[in-house]
């Protein structure tokens, strides 16, 4: 039976969790206050920075998606902006104007691959980098159904699916975004969401097992 897959810890209801990766948190001695802007691109950078350092609530957010907006509020963080396109390059144009003059400090995964810092550099905004959060793989017993619907949430997904899984031809494939589209073999069809949104792409499962 067809079901759909998702590449992610989050807990929907008709959707299964293909958990091949953990998120491990990096601690950082980094004075928050030094800073007038925070951006974060993802859940992951708000919950592994808030673990260790809650100085961040103090200090305007900057966020890609309203799903990590949600997330900062519920914290009692500040949202400053959040991104229209919700996709990484896009947003680093949409912050220039907004963060000039401002010391910035971008929190992200050990891995990333946007181009958000060199854009933001470019164009003469002042920002550090805090890695705050890492993504390992880890091994999944979990035997896949022909004609599922796999959702890939980031690039880290993409490649932990593929260090355990081949794909069969009857799979389709939903993206988080384009980053994460890049990162699929060539040859796999893909939809990518129109927004940075696991509900997004799960509303597109649905509609494609209907």
């Amino acid at each position: 039976m067809a079901k759909i897959y998702l590449l992610s810890n989050q807990k929907y209801p008709n959707v299964e969790n293909l958990e091949v990766f953990q998120i491990k948190y990096i601690k950082s001695n980094v004075n928050l206050l030094n800073y007038d802007a925070l951006i974060f691109t993802s859940k992951n950078a708000v919950y592994s920075l808030d673990s260790f350092n809650k100085d961040w609530k103090k200090i305007p957010s900057f966020v890609i998606a309203p799903k990590t907006a949600q997330i900062i509020e519920k914290l009692e963080g500040i949202v400053a902006f959040t991104g229209v396109t919700s996709h990484g390059n896009e947003f680093a144009e949409e912050l220039v104007d907004l963060l000039k003059n401002k010391r910035t400090l971008y929190i992200k995964a050990l891995k990333t691959v946007s181009n958000l810092v060199e854009i933001l550099k470019k164009n003469k905004i002042s920002v550090d980098e805090l890695v705050s959060y890492e993504t390992t793989y880890k091994e999944s017993n979990i035997i896949l159904e022909d004609n599922s619907i796999f959702i890939f949430t980031s690039p880290s997904s993409v490649e932990c699916f593929f260090k355990q899984y081949s794909w069969n031809n009857s799979y389709k494939a939903i993206v988080i975004g384009k980053t994460t589209a890049d990162y699929l073999p060539n040859h796999i069809d893909f939809i990518i969401s129109s927004q940075t949104s696991i509900d997004e792409c799960i509303n597109l499962a649905k509609q494609s097992l209907i």
